[in-house]
């Protein structure tokens, strides 16, 4: 990373200005901060620590590499998660600042203070407490986008409780394997939630979660009522959040726990069917969240800030629940679906709300142009976007003519463009471009952050040429990483630090290349069998096995093919229990596998098209031919050497998608 020189963007790209005065203002600041963790990175990383976070008892010791790669960071200092995102806004005079905006689906503004909501946290906490949940239980969060969900969050960290959110469009199978596998002993949910003018339910899902055997050990279920709609009720188990906070103090002394302490579980699909549990630590992970916050956002007193995300992925961790709060900002929240009730939903609340920093996802910013191109009245240009200062885009690479669009008509050709690249597993931004230091370039997440060693490296381990594509990895730890696999260190070992790449690079599962002339990033996509479907990651196996437990079913295969909405479709290759069926009966059957994929993992994972044979592409020795099935999927022309495959004849059978 020494060898960094100035970019230059490209000549066809919007001539955006850097910002002045900004956190790190200027390329020579930037080099700077890299420069200092080169010659010393666990003197710069006890630095950012000691000036970013509030610390019980500080640390002396910052890294423990010695039983790598299970790193600890500031492993004996103390802190409490909670107490930095609220306590220590209150003691610097931010106390009726406005924390949170809240927008629900139809449109009603709630607003809160830093002081108001603290006491919502504290009385949550003090009510699970009451409940007999303690010190490392965890509790799993099932809830709407709301600041009831952000305070359960928040109530859970106070009183050193790991909490595991749950996306709210998940399924009651989904749940209930994320449920058993944390070992949860407390739920907090909804009655309902409220989604593009409709209610879905919540509490029931968790019900049926709760029937399915191996969760005994959950003896509280708190329930916020959102809708008002009718739930089943079990006595003694089920509780209403707002009775529980009306018998309780609003003042709650935080838990206060060492650094390495489990501050959140959260589950993201992997590439072999069960879903991975995630564990960040408090220490380490809080102090990146504020970091990035400062260092990508700019982070200033007066923004508004608005992340798009949900919480139940880690980008609404990061940047909906610990960030903002870490900093001091005053944040909106969205309930709702960018299309609701018309698809100019995000430029008008941008324009009531004065929103000066906007982070999204690609899916809906290409889903947006498609309507905006179509009706003016929900074009950006027919909204005054005159407070926005910065855009960012997360959760897959944003090609170059989305970037474009966003930049021009959103941004007014003056809002420096973030796209970001991080996961869940690192817990905040890996490389991105700084608003007031990179130039920027459409397609390219540019430079890593300070700090970040990343390297582009062939499948020994070695590094490659700038042009040349390779594996992303980082060299070095870093303190928001990820920990571990909850209760499968070994998983987590031969994952992400494989033994053929060395056993000591952090391997992000990602290609990526470097350009020859900038040292720019660029991500080319997953290497594993993990698809990126509207910014969420969901493992083909899951799906997968999801389908094979169909009893139509004797073989499914799942592949991606590129989709200019949501970046990645699934594609289902199905090989039925009965003969092929064409006509309305493969649309029948088809729709009938949808719907029960839905029903097993969620919405999200229903394959986008369903493909029929007779028999899967194999080779000799019985694997299946992915390499053809994800050809056949783009609708690309079979040139590949079909030699090794025992039966090419099928191939042509899945031509026609239902």
């Amino acid at each position: 990373m020494s060898t960094i020189e100035l970019n230059q963007p490209s000549a066809t790209a919007p001539q955006i200005p850097v910002l002045k005065h900004a956190a790190i203002d200027g390329m020579e600041a930037y080099r700077a901060l890299v420069a200092e963790a080169e010659r010393d990175h666990e003197a710069f990383w006890a630095r950012l620590a000691r000036e970013h976070l509030d610390w019980r008892r500080p640390f002396t010791k910052v890294l423990n590499d010695a039983n790598a790669p299970f790193y600890q960071w500031f492993e004996d200092g103390e802190l409490n998660a909670s107490y930095n995102c609220l306590d220590r806004n209150l003691i610097n005079g931010h106390a009726d600042k406005t924390a949170i905006v809240f927008e629900a689906d139809d449109g009603k503004v709630t607003r809160i203070t830093y002081q108001a909501l603290y006491h919502r946290v504290c009385r949550l906490a003090n009510a699970l407490r009451a409940r007999g949940v303690k010190k490392d239980d965890r509790v799993v969060i099932y809830m709407p986008m709301s600041v009831e969900g952000v305070a359960a969050m928040l109530a859970c960290a106070r009183i050193g409780a790991p909490h595991s959110v749950v996306f709210g469009g998940f399924s009651a199978k989904s749940l209930h394997e994320r449920m058993v596998d944390v070992g949860a002993v407390a739920v907090i949910t909804a009655d309902e939630q409220a989604r593009g003018g409709k209610t879905l339910p919540l509490k029931t899902i968790v019900d049926e979660a709760l029937t399915m055997g191996g969760a005994e050990a959950v003896k509280t279920v708190v329930i916020y009522r959102r809708t008002g709609g009718r739930i089943p009720w079990i006595a003694g188990r089920d509780a209403w959040l707002h009775e529980l906070e009306q018998a309780q103090p609003d003042t709650c002394e935080p838990e206060w726990v060492g650094a390495e302490h489990p501050l959140f579980v959260l589950y993201t699909s992997g590439s072999t069917g069960a879903p991975k549990g995630v564990q960040h630590s408090t220490g380490g992970y809080l102090l990146w969240a504020a970091v990035t916050m400062k260092w990508t956002f700019d982070i200033k007193p007066a923004d508004v800030f608005w992340c798009t995300a949900d919480i139940g992925w880690i980008t609404g961790h990061t940047y909906i629940c610990y960030g903002p709060t870490a900093v001091g900002a005053t944040q909106v929240i969205f309930e709702g679906v960018p299309t609701y009730p018309n698809a100019g939903r995000f430029w008008d609340m941008i324009q009531r709300h004065k929103v000066s920093i906007f982070y999204t996802a690609p899916t809906a910013i290409r889903s947006l142009i498609k309507t905006a191109d179509a009706n003016a009245a929900v074009h950006p240009r027919s909204f005054d976007l005159s407070s926005l200062r910065i855009l960012g885009t997360v959760g897959e690479p944003i090609n170059p003519s989305a970037w474009t669009w966003y930049a021009e008509q959103v941004g007014g050709g003056r809002c420096p463009v973030l796209d970001t690249f991080w996961q869940t597993e690192t817990g905040g931004h890996m490389i991105s471009p700084l608003p007031g230091a990179t130039p920027l370039v459409p397609g390219s997440c540019t430079l890593p952050m300070p700090g970040i060693d990343a390297a582009i490296v062939d499948e020994t381990g070695r590094d490659v040429p700038n042009g040349q594509g390779g594996v992303l990895v980082v060299r070095k730890p870093w303190p928001s990483m990820i920990r571990t696999i909850w209760g499968n260190p070994e998983r987590f070992r031969h994952g992400y630090y494989p033994e053929e790449l060395g056993g000591k690079l952090y391997l992000a599962g990602d290609g990526a290349i470097r350009d020859p002339d900038t040292g720019y990033f660029t991500i080319t996509g997953r290497i594993d069998d993990v698809l990126n479907v509207s910014g969420h990651r969901m493992g083909t196996m899951e799906i997968e096995s999801a389908l094979a437990a169909n009893p139509l079913v004797a073989e499914a295969a799942v592949v991606g093919r590129p989709d200019e909405t949501i970046g990645e479709a699934i594609v289902a290759f199905i090989v039925l229990k009965t003969e092929r069926p064409t006509g309305a009966e493969a649309k029948r059957v088809a729709d009938e596998l949808r719907a029960w994929v839905g029903k097993e993992i969620g919405p999200i994972a229903k394959p986008k098209d369903i493909r029929f044979g007779d028999a899967m592409p194999k080779t000799r020795s019985g694997k299946v031919v992915r390499r053809l099935l994800r050809s056949v999927a783009k609708g690309d022309a079979i040139s590949q050497d079909t030699s090794t495959v025992e039966n090419p004849a099928v191939i042509s059978q899945f031509a026609d998608a239902v």
